[in-house]
């Protein structure tokens, strides 16, 4: 059998694989799996905590996180400007912040369109179409960066640098015709029939390379774990472990997290996931309480500054 046809095979079984079966299937096991392991520590797991001791660095993890949204928006805001569009005003970064607590309402799709919606308004809906469609994969290759610093404890984490090569002007087309596919019913409502005749028409890379919009992404995921490792410290004051040791797992898990989409915003899959990198390194009821502080403080940020959007739509219905 030669080279072509094993490839062309190969890619026949690949899309043959039902991926929304198998997401779903993973995040049934992974809240089966926190499951099992907050019901056996329930007995030694206490959500108490000194508020004169700890409060002050409770809240400097929500700060964090806070930070992390706005950097993730100003990520967003260099995406759509990579492809083309010209931003001068921060209207981009506040729609960003205002729709961040839509990925939590069933779906998962619905700050999606309303991103797209708003862009296609200010530029064309090629722009809104891609660049909301990129956002997440920006997301992975930054976090997955990050988590190839395992190298120093594996040579098998170099691998992770790979989706960050298909991150550029050359390549990134392929990268996005990948992600219509493997996305596509959760983008269903945004895809064009005739997105792919347009793309040079209406598409114009200004860079090899989206320096900004990547170094943003860095930063949004470095802010996050900085709250999560705030977060940790407050309740694990005996914390010995390797700094670049959490960092790899929490990129790990949150990119596992961003990868299943059956999950709003990673809820059970990164814990999940976290729970099992993490094995023994950490007592289970421990880091069972610092999952269940850091989810409550990261979803209040999304909430709390996405609240006057949820307020005004909910007027709009009444």
């Amino acid at each position: 059998m030669s080279f072509n046809t094993k490839v062309k095979l190969y890619l026949k079984l690949f899309k043959g694989i039902n991926f929304s079966f198998l997401k779903s299937i993973f995040f049934i096991s992974s809240l089966i799996y926190f499951s099992f392991y907050f019901f056996n520590n329930i007995d030694q797991i206490s959500l108490d905590f000194n508020f004169e001791k700890d409060g002050l660095n409770l809240l400097l993890s929500f700060l964090f996180c806070v930070l992390s949204i706005f950097l993730n928006a100003y990520s967003w805001k260099y995406i759509v400007m990579w492809f083309g569009k010209r931003c001068k005003r921060n209207n981009l970064v506040s729609f960003y912040i205002l729709t961040n607590s839509l990925k939590y309402v069933p779906g998962g799709i619905w700050h999606f369109l309303e991103r797209f919606n708003f862009v296609k308004k200010i530029s064309n809906s090629q722009i809104a179409f891609y660049s909301t469609l990129v956002e997440p994969y920006f997301m992975l290759s930054g976090s997955f960066l990050l988590a190839s610093l395992g190298v120093i404890f594996s040579p098998i984490y170099l691998f992770l640098i790979l989706p960050l090569i298909f991150l550029n002007k050359k390549l990134i087309y392929l990268v996005l015709r990948r992600l219509e596919s493997l996305k596509g019913r959760a983008l269903e409502f945004l895809r064009l029939s005739d997105s792919k005749d347009k793309f040079g028409k209406k598409i114009n890379i200004i860079s090899f390379f989206p320096t900004k919009a990547f170094l943003f992404e860095i930063g949004f995921v470095l802010s996050k774990f900085i709250g999560f490792y705030i977060c940790l410290n407050t309740f694990y004051t005996n914390n010995t472990l390797n700094i670049i040791f959490l960092l790899v797992i929490f990129s790990l898990s949150w990119s596992i997290g961003l990868i299943v989409p059956t999950a709003p915003s990673g809820v059970g899959v990164f814990e999940a996931c976290f729970l099992f990198f993490v094995g023994r390194n950490i007592p289970q009821n421990t880091i069972l309480v610092i999952l269940i502080y850091f989810r409550f403080i990261s979803t209040s940020a999304d909430l709390l500054l996405s609240c006057p959007f949820l307020v005004r739509k909910l007027l709009e219905r009444i």
